[in-house]
């Protein structure tokens, strides 16, 4: 299983594109609800699209977790990193090898909760204080990079790259280039 973690203010093309990309390589994906609104697992992203995302963050499970993915989006990030939900499951991707997936200003969650240390990572410009201040080698000029268990990427202008990437970590480049082919990306 998949987890996007969707949070009040996240940055919708960086969640929904690779969403997409993701469920075309017939990975299990499910977006999962970050804090509390009035209306069950809706969400709005940053540019006022609302979302009903498939669950809510109670109902995480570490069966089966292949991934953990985190858009950005600043005010979502910042939900994000607010949630205990969200830090018990990427402590438990960290400690069990399984891969993160960060964008925009996401990855700074990482760098804040100690993971980035010496691991090359990219991040929304102005976001890059946290990656340093992390231990991050931080590569300005890289649009995508994987290291170790983390895949980040710069913005939402990368985001179907960001999810083309992510294929490639879970299904190898042969998976990868199929899809980007489909989307006529190649």
């Amino acid at each position: 299983m998949i987890y996007v973690f969707l949070a009040d203010g996240f940055e919708e093309c960086e969640a929904v594109a690779p969403i997409d990309l993701l469920r075309r390589a017939e990975l299990d994906v499910l977006t999962v609800k970050v804090g509390e609104s009035c209306e069950k697992n809706k969400v709005t992203g940053s540019h006022d699209i609302e979302i009903k995302a498939d669950i809510n963050e109670t109902e995480v499970k570490t069966e089966n977790l292949q991934m953990i993915v985190l858009p950005g989006g600043g005010v979502g990030v910042e939900n994000l990193y607010k949630s205990e939900t969200v830090k018990k499951i990427t402590e438990y991707c960290v400690k069990n090898s399984i891969p993160i997936g960060a964008i925009c200003a996401a990855p700074s969650i990482l760098a804040r909760l100690g993971y980035l240390e010496n691991v090359k990572s990219t991040v929304y410009p102005s976001f890059k204080d946290y990656l340093k201040e992390g231990g991050a080698v931080y590569l300005e000029t890289e649009k995508v990079i994987t290291d170790k268990i983390f895949t980040t990427a710069a913005a939402a202008g990368v985001s179907v790259d960001f999810g083309l990437e992510l294929i490639r970590v879970l299904k190898g480049d042969e998976q990868a280039e199929k899809i980007g082919k489909q989307i006529l990306f190649y």
